[in-house]
């Protein structure tokens, strides 16, 4: 089964075609800047890169078909050889619990969710729209970040604030990044060779956008971010955990808006705003080397942060089997894995510093005597995807 995964951004969409039988990716590519100038690449028999005009997002799937069919760097003869289309989609609220095949009540109910994520839903349902328009007929399946955090208790997802909120509102910790988190400890039980029904797993998600995650017993009981993608670590540019009276503060002080301080509190904010270097860990952790002393706090903390939540999940199921490190920086930094599990020597996990210097790579960096493992697993939402649209299809 070809089945074609897109995730749709405010002004980009990432896509993956992939061949289920034997996971195989036949293509894969970028959209950017729709609706600006237009920045387009494509990996498929050829490498493909254009500056081409996209006014919106049909015009952006349009022209990933179009290379999909190319005869020079396209991998198929018609458009009927894609099976189905796989949607990433951010936010189900209260509505799914797992990956439903697209129909009218399923936009309708992803549409009330863009209060939720402005930034992402609707250009999520406008990936799933043009995807009708361009290709009739052609099955699509939503798979919801917000979904695999379903199984949190009331404990782990209310907020202390009046019931009646929350009732009337539909306010609580819904959490992100469950493709990702849902994938990586799927693939620890099988490299540690467990049932996920015997597990207890931490996931570390850690990039420019960053979450830790439960996972007991192959369910997620708790996870650091919450309503938003705004709540837990501090992050590129979002602030995190804060006191929330520090708004009001700011609003006084600085003379703006309810919506202007949560602008600085996401756009502004985190390693960004405390290193004043970058929100790219890269180049905060080079500065430092070159003794930038806000940078080092900004990398500090977060270290700090992210050990402090790991520790509160390993209370939270009253153990961890092994932690996991995936995503950008997780996935590509022995110094921030190393500085976050020196803080977890009372769980029974040392670091192992050669088989930590490793990248993007499958590995248990932890040492022979360590108790709990430490693993380094890239993350593959794009086939997670692919997988949830093909079980549901078949």
């Amino acid at each position: 089964m070809k089945i074609l995964i897109l995730n749709c951004g405010s002004s980009s969409l990432k896509y993956q075609l992939i061949d289920t039988e034997g996971e195989h990716v036949l293509a894969k590519g970028l959209c950017e800047r729709i609706g600006i100038d237009g920045r387009f690449q494509h990996t498929g028999k050829t490498e493909y890169k254009a500056d081409i005009e996209m006014k919106n997002h049909t015009d952006a799937i349009r022209i990933v078909l179009d290379a999909l069919l190319d005869d020079d760097h396209g991998v198929l003869k018609s458009i009927k050889e894609v099976n189905a289309v796989g949607h990433r989609v951010v936010h189900g609220g209260e509505y799914f619990s797992k990956s439903v095949i697209i129909t009218e009540e399923v936009k309708k109910a992803i549409e009330d969710c863009c209060t939720l994520a402005p930034l992402h839903n609707p250009a999520n349902l406008s990936g799933i729209k043009a995807c009708e328009e361009l290709m009739p007929g052609v099955p699509q399946v939503a798979v919801f970040d917000t979904a695999f955090h379903q199984t949190m208790p009331p404990k782990a997802y209310m907020y202390a604030i009046p019931y009646e909120l929350y009732e009337k509102y539909k306010i609580h910790r819904y959490g992100f990044h469950g493709t990702s988190h849902k994938y990586v400890t799927q693939r620890a039980a099988a490299l540690m060779r467990k049932p996920m029904e015997q597990l207890k797993l931490i996931s570390c998600h850690l990039g420019n956008g960053a979450s830790v995650c439960a996972v007991e017993y192959g369910k997620s009981i708790d996870t650091s971010m919450g309503l938003t993608p705004l709540e837990g670590l501090a992050m590129g540019t979002r602030s995190g955990n804060l006191d929330p009276a520090i708004i009001a503060f700011i609003a006084e002080k600085e003379k703006k808006t309810v919506e202007e301080v949560e602008n600085i509190l996401n756009k502004q904010s985190g390693v960004l705003g405390l290193s004043g270097v970058s929100s790219d860990f890269r180049d905060i952790k080079e500065a430092e080397m070159h003794g930038n002393k806000r940078a080092g706090i900004a990398l500090d903390l977060f270290h700090y942060r992210v050990a402090k939540t790991i520790g509160g999940y390993a209370a939270a199921m009253n153990g961890a089997d092994a932690v996991i490190f995936t995503a950008g920086l997780g996935e590509n930094s022995g110094d921030s894995r190393a500085a976050i599990c020196e803080y977890l020597g009372y769980l029974g996990l040392w670091v192992d510093s050669e088989k930590n210097n490793v990248r993007g790579k499958e590995t248990d960096f932890a040492t022979d005597e360590s108790t709990v493992r430490a693993l380094v697993i890239p993350t593959n939402e794009e086939l997670m995807i692919a997988r949830e649209t093909a079980e549901l299809l078949a």
